[in-house]
């Protein structure tokens, strides 16, 4: 019998979700906070007890791209892949994978100090829509409507000390409803299609920012885009996220590799967590 493990830094919808279900399923499954591993370069596969397959799960990217690293290193069949979670964790790489490929995006600059991003929006113009490269949630995500906002983010980034915040993220504001797409991919398969709405006086779609979830319809076109972008990084249980533009239809803007599936959960038709639970186990027999 396969042996699940489910690995967390917070235990959320999710994690209960698969956990629950994996144990009904009379599975054997572990579920482990990140935080409590050690790893070193002499530790050895049998010092962890994690069984045949992990599901890599932890809010933190750093924190779950780099045990995930650790764990391939000692023989563990991760999922997602350090691979895919390095792409997916960062906006700029995944962003450049995509357009690599030919797969539809909204037009993104990258400048790497102030003066290179002043010069890009005398470019440019507005409005236009900057980014963190890493990060999650809508925090960090904010529209540049003229010179005063634009500004006010570059003294805000230019005085932290995260490196990362000098490495500006700079997307065209795409002209679309008041909503995007969120696509849950496991393997590849396309289960779960939703619209997420903005909340009342707020212009990210985001769940965790209020949104709501309505269950979207998987036409060829969205289930044709979707497999290509998560392929484009790997492949695995992705969320890849989608807007839709006037004049140049679907556009993929992001894909998250620690896909949270609360909200397409309530309004979806197939049961996404024993979805990727058989994703799981059949990833583990091969």
């Amino acid at each position: 019998m396969v042996e699940f493990c489910i690995i967390y830094d917070k235990v959320r919808f999710e994690e209960k979700e698969l956990y629950d279900k994996a144990r009904r399923r009379g599975l054997n499954t572990h579920i482990i906070d990140a935080k409590s591993i050690s790893i070193g370069t002499n530790s050895k596969k049998n010092d962890l007890d994690l069984g045949d397959i992990v599901l890599q799960r932890s809010i933190s990217h750093y924190r779950g791209l780099y045990l995930t690293a650790c764990l391939e290193f000692l023989g563990f069949l991760v999922i997602n892949s350090f691979k895919v979670g390095e792409i997916c964790g960062n906006k700029l790489l995944t962003s450049i994978m995509l357009a690599k490929q030919n797969i539809p995006t909204p037009t993104t600059h990258f400048a790497f100090s102030s003066e290179s991003l002043s010069n890009l929006i005398n470019k440019t113009g507005f409005p236009l829509v900057v980014k963190p490269i890493v990060g999650s949630w809508g925090r960090g995500v904010f529209p540049l409507r003229d010179s005063e906002a634009a500004n006010m983010i570059v003294e805000l980034r230019e005085e932290d000390d995260n490196p990362l915040s000098r490495i500006y993220y700079i997307q065209e504001m795409v002209k679309r409803p008041p909503r995007d797409l969120r696509c849950i991919v496991v393997g590849d398969r396309v289960v779960a299609a939703v619209y997420r709405y903005s909340a009342d006086k707020e212009w990210r779609t985001n769940i965790a920012r209020g949104g709501r979830t309505e269950e979207a319809s998987i036409t060829k076109e969205l289930e044709d885009i979707t497999l290509k972008a998560a392929k484009v990084v790997g492949g695995g249980v992705l969320g890849v996220d989608l807007m839709e533009d006037d004049t140049r239809g679907l556009l993929v803007h992001e894909i998250n590799n620690t896909v949270e599936f609360r909200g397409a959960s309530k309004v979806a038709k197939t049961d996404i967590a024993n979805a990727i639970i058989d994703y799981s186990i059949e990833a583990a027999r091969k």
